[in-house]
């Protein structure tokens, strides 16, 4: 949807536009998951289009099978120094990850989260402690520690490449969407990141963590309008054997076809169980996955 693909759909209504932009030299920092947990693809994916502007773009989905999530690892290799960033890392699979990048010959510079998750712990703040020079990136309506803290707007950039952060409340008050750049120098089809915001045929509980069905139906209604103003794109999925776009969730999904009150009756009584991992995973997450005095370390910088 949206020219974006997107993983678990992208939404997100709460943006600002433009984007502000902010160059790699000023960063405080220098915006799909797309998890659909019934559906373990592989462990790794590559992604192509016909564009030629997209082989600057390398591209892996990886997988953690315990809490059946989904890490995206981007790469400007286009530039001498192929930078590199991570989106939703797991701690468990932070050594597989690490391997990765160092075969590609990448350079990993950030570590950035969706939002503060509950199914597991965030593998950013490892990250930090084997990979020199990684900064790690969560929004600063999550309320953790992070080294950089980015708001609707803002810009990432990794090399030449970047990605726009929107704001899509409402499975967290922290969630946001990161959308591959818009621009001629940049790669389409573009991409969006939803974290667990929109998932194919379903989207994220809103029932802890200050959720809200209300702020989630407008993230992902008021987004999808906007990017099928713009003719939609396909999702993160798009050359993978399930595929999905935001315009195509707007009509199909069960959840998300009904309408605002409807939906907000089906979200208060989906009667989940407590996630099991919730005690752990949130402290954890909210000090950059890491629970002992060296959290301490991961100095959060506020913008």
């Amino acid at each position: 949807m949206l020219r974006v693909s997107l993983h678990r759909l992208s939404l997100s209504a709460l943006c600002s536009y433009p984007p502000r932009s902010l160059s790699p030299r000023h960063q405080t920092f220098s915006f799909p998951q797309l998890r659909t947990r019934a559906i373990p693809l592989s462990t790794m994916r590559d992604f192509s289009t016909s564009s030629d502007l997209t082989t600057k773009l390398l591209f892996r989905q990886l997988f953690e099978k315990d809490s059946s999530t989904y890490t995206y690892l981007l790469a400007d290799v286009g530039h001498p120094d192929k930078p590199a960033l991570l989106i939703d890392p797991v701690d468990k699979t932070v050594d597989r990850d690490i391997s990765l990048v160092k075969d590609l010959g990448l350079r990993l510079i950030y570590a950035i989260n969706t939002h503060v998750h509950a199914d597991h712990i965030t593998g950013t703040g490892l990250l930090k402690t084997k990979v020199p020079g990684v900064k790690s990136v969560i929004s600063k309506a999550s309320n953790s520690k992070a080294d950089m803290h980015i708001e609707a707007g803002d810009k990432i950039y990794f090399g030449d490449l970047f990605l726009e952060v929107r704001a899509t409340p409402g499975h967290t008050q922290g969630c946001v969407t990161y959308v591959t750049g818009d621009g001629p120098d940049q790669p389409t089809p573009r991409m969006a990141f939803t974290g667990d915001t929109l998932l194919i045929r379903g989207c994220g509980r809103t029932d802890f963590q200050g959720g809200s069905s209300h702020q989630l139906y407008h993230s992902v209604h008021s987004q999808a309008r906007r990017w099928d103003d713009e003719n939609g794109v396909p999702i993160l999925f798009k050359t993978f054997k399930f595929v999905s776009t935001v315009g195509e969730e707007i009509q199909y999904n069960p959840r998300l076809t009904k309408g605002e009150e409807t939906f907000k009756s089906i979200m208060e009584n989906l009667n989940l169980p407590y996630p099991k991992m919730i005690d752990v995973a949130v402290p954890a997450n909210l000090v950059c996955g890491l629970q002992d005095d060296s959290a301490e370390s991961v100095a959060a910088t506020s913008k």
